[in-house]
């Protein structure tokens, strides 16, 4: 990036009306207001630095790939606030605008345009509420305003008319065709301001040397510095123009792929369904928290592109893609969202959102659609993905940067059509970093896992794989925890070892089990053996219950041998760990 001989007004405007200079999608949107725009010219006449512009070169051979904007010269606040498509040949490069666009599109605006906002006190639909007005300088006398030297004012036609007493309001456009100083004089000559029979000497005087600054300003003087960015690195570019746009509203990576998006979409606005979808989706099952990464990076996946988050990935061509599928990658993301949420997964517990990724590619790649909520031949499939998911959340498989993993997870799902490859999947990443195989240290590690944590939920799901779907469940102490209480403790006359044996292992695993809400509320800090007896009488459905939640008869239920309950409980989950996860060998029947 270098520093470019800075040039006049004049140059700036005749390249932007050549469309030379032009703006990329990832601008936003013109905002100033007429009073930023006259404080702008009033700087410019005093010789204040308006700071420094930054532009970026784009070559021919890039052009046809992205959508670029013409400046706004007529801003109507109702009815034209959008900049148009620039319609570009491909036979020379243009310049794009990365930073000081409002100054810029203010510039054009005020010397070839015009701009129009509500007036007080009409109402929107009121065909008279927006006044269209022009930027006029007042050559007679300087400005009242105190942080003003020069009298600029967006003026009406009617406003101009009525201003003229006392005062000689120039149209500001008029000074583009000003290119040599004979044509300042000829206008004062023109126009009697030179005639101290109509105008006292200082308004004269005031009057030449307004305009002969004002024709320098726009004309001799180079007002527009500006670095130049000529490298072709898209993504060098973006990474300026967050960084020139971080004072203000924060922005993103993806903001920015987002609004390409919205640029090259042809029938719909990208960023209007790509914001409603993720609220759709944060609304199903008991509510989530995936956000527009995660589906602009799900669109570059299930369309097979290259999923890394740069700008050549969302070229028009790819755009166009996207948008001509949308609606089947939105139904296979739902899909699999609706899935995730059948296993009791949320916000509160699913710690990697990217995951639904693989698994919404599965269910596009085999058209299921939502099939794979409800048929029975897909229920397979089904706990496949269940334990895949738990896996990778167990693992933190898809911490960091996960991109990696996409493009081999697409070659197993299309090397395995027809069925979720979980144990393809397995031994592809056995032994290397990304592995989902368990050994036994993992599996002791998961038994340490605590209450409250998003990744117990994980392994809890594991060890209830036939939960009933209709209903929600909750991590619960079988041993309630109020009962754990230092002070109560010790009125049992229980010793400081055992104490603390008991408030060390009433969050860990061997002490948790899942539970129907409605159950766990009921349950509430009721010693674990009444609750049993009294939920349910017979002895037929408390054993039912026991070999549900993977309690056997040789553990102690009453609170005063909680530590023995412990640790057989604990050894019966690592073998049923050990033996649904297949660690140190050992195989699933």
């Amino acid at each position: 990036m270098a520093y470019q001989t800075p040039i006049t007004i004049k140059e700036a405007i005749d390249r932007i009306r050549k469309k030379q200079y032009v703006l990329p999608s990832i601008q936003r949107e013109f905002v100033w207001d007429t009073d930023q725009i006259e404080t702008l010219f009033d700087s410019l006449m005093r010789d204040y630095p308006i700071s420094t512009f930054l532009f970026w070169q784009v070559d021919k051979g890039k052009i046809k790939d992205f959508q670029f904007y013409e400046f706004l010269n007529h801003y109507h606040q109702k009815k034209r606030t959008h900049n148009e498509k620039a319609d570009l040949g491909s036979d020379e490069s243009v310049i794009a605008l990365l930073d000081g666009q409002q100054r810029l599109t203010s510039l054009y605006i005020a010397l070839t345009g015009s701009y129009a906002k509500k007036a007080p006190y009409y109402s929107w639909d009121s065909e008279n509420g927006f006044p269209v007005k022009r930027l006029y300088l007042n050559l007679l006398k300087p400005s009242d305003e105190l942080e003003a030297e020069y009298d600029f004012k967006f003026l009406t036609e009617e406003e101009f008319d009525e201003k003229k007493d006392g005062s000689f309001w120039f149209r500001c456009g008029d000074v583009l065709a000003f290119d040599e100083p004979s044509k300042v004089s000829d206008y004062l000559v023109d126009n009697d301001l030179l005639n101290t029979a109509i105008y006292s000497k200082e308004e004269s005087k005031f009057a030449n040397n307004t305009l002969n600054l004002f024709a320098n300003v726009v004309h001799q003087k180079g007002t527009i510095s500006y670095y130049l960015e000529k490298g072709e690195e898209l993504d060098k570019v973006l990474q300026i123009f967050i960084r020139i746009n971080s004072g203000g509203t924060k922005l993103s990576y993806s903001d920015l792929l987002l609004s390409i998006a919205t640029a090259q979409w042809e029938e719909r606005d990208a960023r209007e369904v790509i914001h409603e979808f993720v609220d759709e989706i944060n609304g199903l099952g008991d509510g989530f928290n995936f956000n527009k990464d995660i589906v602009l990076k799900a669109c570059l996946v299930l369309s097979d592109f290259d999923v890394k988050f740069m700008v050549d990935n969302f070229t028009k061509e790819n755009m166009a893609v996207i948008e001509q599928n949308w609606d089947k990658i939105s139904s296979a993301m739902r899909s699999a969202i609706q899935l995730i949420a059948k296993f009791g997964y949320s916000r509160d517990n699913l710690r990697a959102t990217n995951t639904v990724i693989p698994i919404a590619y599965y269910i596009y790649k085999n058209g299921f659609g939502d099939k794979i909520l409800h048929s029975g031949s897909r229920e397979a499939d089904r706990l496949a993905i269940k334990e895949w998911l738990a896996r990778v959340l167990l693992k933190g498989t898809f911490g960091g940067q996960p991109d990696s993993i996409y493009p081999k997870m697409r070659d197993l799902i299309n090397e395995n059509t027809g069925e979720f490859p979980l144990r393809q999947i397995i031994e592809y990443y056995k032994g290397r970093r990304k592995s989902i195989a368990f050994s036994e240290d993992d599996i002791d590690n998961l038994l340490d896992q605590k209450y409250g944590h998003a990744i117990t939920f994980s392994t809890l799901s594991l060890l209830y794989p036939g939960l009933n779907k209709s209903f929600k469940y909750h991590q619960d102490h079988i041993h309630p925890k109020s009962l754990f209480k230092k002070k109560l403790l010790k009125k049992e006359g229980m010793s400081d070892e055992k104490i603390d044996k008991y408030l060390a292992r009433v969050n860990e695993l061997a002490n948790l089990q899942l539970m129907q809400e409605t159950q766990n509320i009921e349950k509430s800090a009721k010693p674990f053996a009444d609750w049993l007896s009294d939920t349910y009488p017979g002895k037929a459905d408390q054993d039912s219950f026991l070999l549900q939640n993977h309690i056997t008869a040789e553990m102690p239920l009453d609170f005063d041998r909680f530590n023995k309950f412990y640790k057989l409980r604990r050894a019966l989950l690592r073998k049923k760990l050990a033996k649904l996860l297949r660690a140190g060998g050992s195989q699933q029947t």
